[in-house]
């Protein structure tokens, strides 16, 4: 029997366990990813336990606990296990990120049970082309945007290193004190797990862009791998001094990412107004949809 109590913390000790496990099994979510969990830990309070050959995790937000379908070898028994944990311990919807193979998997098990869209957290897939060079019609609007702030700002590119790191922070404090980040809890955690990531920079494993403009950091994107053929973007943060500096960050990490990989998932959008519209303006290739289901659902299985 799969209990509460097998389940332990997430912290950065445990980034091999993630690393070895993900190497044969690789997310489809990049909410999965360790770096994402350790990044915003403090918000979700992850945790995590192995069972028979698959790991599954855990996160409580405001004293909701979900459960994520197990990574691993495709087994019907872990599944269940998963399922009258989720129901025992978990909220109304205690199972979370079920994505479409494993929904597909799933409905051949128990094809009755309702398993519903979570559009919010549907993530954005880009063909890195698309986002490097912006050609035609449906990129005119942007590449003005982006022509607007190359002729009116002076600016250069570098890579997020240790010797630029101070001035990365420093541009996160400004970015939150221009965005007023104390007096909007989930920018707050936004703040945290951003600054997290920088202070992690090197030990997860991280890349990162920065855009000068004139001495000072204008703006700046986090990334790294998700699978071999893409990169996800976690981070995009901008000051508004220069119009168009989101544009410019945007496509200086598409170029610098477009030999290496066919696509750039941008993460989803949350539900949080604007964002929606802001991504449909890229033209996503594709989205990774999850899904999740009611706990009186899941219970008349167990």
């Amino acid at each position: 029997m799969l209990t509460i109590s097998r389940f332990r913390p997430v912290t950065m000790d445990d980034r091999d366990v993630f690393s070895r496990h993900y190497a044969q099994y690789p997310p489809e979510h990049s909410d999965n990813l360790f770096s994402n969990i350790a990044c915003w830990n403090h918000f979700a309070h992850y945790t995590y336990a192995g069972h028979k050959g698959c790991l599954i995790i855990s996160s409580t937000v405001q004293g909701v606990t979900t459960f994520r379908p197990p990574i691993g070898p495709r087994d019907r028994e872990v599944l269940l296990d998963v399922i009258d944990l989720a129901v025992r311990e978990g909220g109304e919807r205690p199972l979370v990120l079920v994505d479409e193979p494993t929904t597909a998997w799933i409905r051949t098990l128990f094809p009755d049970l309702s398993l519903q869209p979570d559009r919010d957290y549907w993530e954005y897939v880009y063909l890195t082309r698309d986002l490097a060079r912006l050609s035609g019609g449906k990129y005119l609007s942007i590449r003005r945007q982006l022509n607007r702030f190359v002729d009116r700002c002076h600016h250069t590119v570098e890579e997020i290193n240790p010797g630029n790191l101070a001035d990365v922070r420093t541009f996160l404090h400004e970015w939150c004190e221009w965005k007023q980040c104390n007096e909007h809890p989930f920018l707050s955690y936004e703040k945290d797990a951003v600054i997290f990531a920088i202070e992690k920079f090197c030990e997860l494993g991280l890349e990162g862009l920065a855009i000068r403009v004139g001495e000072k950091i204008g703006a700046i994107a986090i990334f790294e791998e998700l699978n071999r053929e893409t990169a996800v973007v976690h981070f995009e943060k901008g000051l508004p001094d220069c119009e168009g500096i989101y544009k410019a960050i945007n496509a200086e990490t598409a170029r610098f990412l477009e030999h290496r990989y066919t696509y750039i998932n941008r993460e989803s959008d949350m539900g949080v107004p604007g964002l929606r519209e802001a991504k449909m303006r890229y033209h996503p290739h594709h989205m990774v949809k999850v899904f999740s289901v009611a706990r009186d659902d899941l219970a008349r299985l167990v």
